[in-house]
């Protein structure tokens, strides 16, 4: 292939999956404005929130509700809540205000699956005690969730609705970021894929939105399908095919159906928290990225994976500072009346 060349699906079988890919100056980049039609993306965002959640909201990645001595705290949406593992290593979650005096468990200590608080001693270990009551919770493997009934008002269901990852042994790292804004706004981000190459050109390259909900293809199941190539380091990227879809309303998923690291996925999960204290909405956005490739190398990344998980966290969260602001502008405009969209 010869250097420079953009890589389509046609080439993505190939035995070697890296280009070379010479830079682009941003002046010469295609306009995608036109091709980004507000409506369009107004449309996905209006369907994606029209989606029940179960009232199922991310706290976090499972991995950090251990069972240390310090329980898990979050404020989702006004809501206090502590999660910890029990005795037998169950995620185990419920109201973050002590029944007694109100004290905070987020301050407490866990002892042997048992939360105590700090205040007066009282010992919750999961079951309903003294008008405190558990909620209903839920470990994936790779996220932690809680079930809200009076937050969500819908219809509870027993699970979250978790997107199809991959088999086991893939990669999994989370990154958690907080924005001035609401979980439509971080959704409405993900669901703008023409942005990509324009606001992050250290990341893509050669991005083409193939297919959009209002092609009518049914095999896309409402998403919107891209060509792109990731920039691993100077000229040299990987080609691959994603596929971008809410199949809730805090949530967007991007599935890597054709090219290296098929069946990977991006999820990315925004949770509502307690307003700033200048009253403005913040959002906990929590990325769960979930690699995988059926290349014989990749069972050394899965060995290295403590090592990779970091490295993980630092590429999401340098997308997320640009995309964390798009979502905060987008939430500014918005509620002044300034949104052209």
């Amino acid at each position: 292939m010869t250097p420079g060349t953009p890589s389509g699906p046609g080439r993505r079988g190939a035995r070697f999956p890296l280009r070379l890919r010479r830079p682009v100056p941003w002046t010469s980049q295609r306009p995608t404005w036109r091709d980004a039609k507000p409506a369009l993306i107004s449309d996905a965002l209006k369907r994606a929130c029209a989606r029940p959640s179960g009232n199922w909201y991310v706290l976090g990645a499972s991995r950090d509700i251990g069972r240390g001595e310090q329980p898990f705290g979050r404020n989702v949406g006004g809501t206090e809540v502590i999660a910890w593992r029990d005795a037998s290593g169950r995620l185990t979650a419920g109201s973050g205000i002590c029944p007694h005096l109100g004290a905070p468990l987020r301050e407490s200590r866990v002892h042997c699956g048992t939360v105590v608080c700090h205040w007066h001693g009282l010992a919750l270990n999961g079951a309903p005690f003294a008008g405190w009551e558990p909620y209903p919770a839920h470990d994936d493997g790779v996220l932690a969730w809680v079930r809200l009934d009076a937050l969500g008002g819908e219809e509870p269901t027993p699970k979250p609705i978790v997107p199809e990852r991959p088999a086991a042994g893939a990669v999994d790292a989370v990154y958690s970021a907080v924005g001035i804004c609401e979980p439509e706004d971080i959704v409405a981000n993900r669901l703008d894929p023409w942005h990509g190459s324009w606001f992050h050109p250290y990341s893509f390259v050669d991005l083409t939105v193939v297919s959009t909900p209002a092609d009518g293809d049914p095999d896309q199941d409402d998403g919107f399908a891209v060509d792109v190539s990731f920039k691993l380091a100077g000229r040299v990227v990987v080609p691959v095919r994603a596929v971008f879809s809410a199949p809730e309303p805090r949530t967007v998923v991007m599935h890597i159906t054709e090219g290296e690291g098929r069946t990977s996925v991006v999820e990315t999960h925004a949770t509502p928290l307690a307003p700033d204290p200048q009253g403005r909405p913040r959002t906990a956005v929590v990325e769960a990225v979930i690699a995988m490739s059926g290349r014989p190398g990749f069972a050394a990344a899965r060995a290295a994976a403590p090592a990779l998980r970091p490295l993980m966290r630092l590429a999401a969260g340098r997308l997320w500072r640009d995309d964390l602001a798009y979502a905060q502008r987008r939430w500014q405009l918005r509620t002044t009346g300034r949104f052209p969209g």
